[in-house]
């Protein structure tokens, strides 16, 4: 009985560990990581182009938003994109902005 349990316990470890690896992010977050990641990377293509905080502030007010919290979460990205010395290309930024946002909210389930 004990040879049982002790071939047992490496898969039951195992199944554990997989199991708690195998979250999945909801559609709704899956939607404002990707959003968020477009977002910081026009804004870094904003910066990198030599436009300033100010007139990159003035595009996102005039741009037409689906849901009320993009806004402000535009203004956000943007101005912690022109706050950081990184000089990344966009999609480099997109990639980055994109792990770092799914790693963050699967790490809150």
């Amino acid at each position: 009985m004990r040879k049982t349990w002790i071939a047992l316990m490496p898969l039951v470890i195992a199944g554990v560990a997989h199991s708690a690896q195998a979250k999945e992010l909801a559609t709704q977050d899956q939607y404002m990581c990707s959003w968020g990641a477009g977002t910081a990377a026009r804004a870094q293509e904003l910066k990198l182009s030599g436009v300033s905080l100010y007139a990159a502030r003035q595009k996102i007010q005039v741009y037409k938003f689906a849901k009320s919290w993009m806004r402000m979460m535009a203004l956000g990205i943007t101005e912690q994109t022109y706050d950081s010395p990184s000089r990344f290309k966009p999609t480099a930024v997109r990639q980055s902005f994109y792990e770092d946002c799914v790693r963050y909210k699967l790490a809150r389930k």
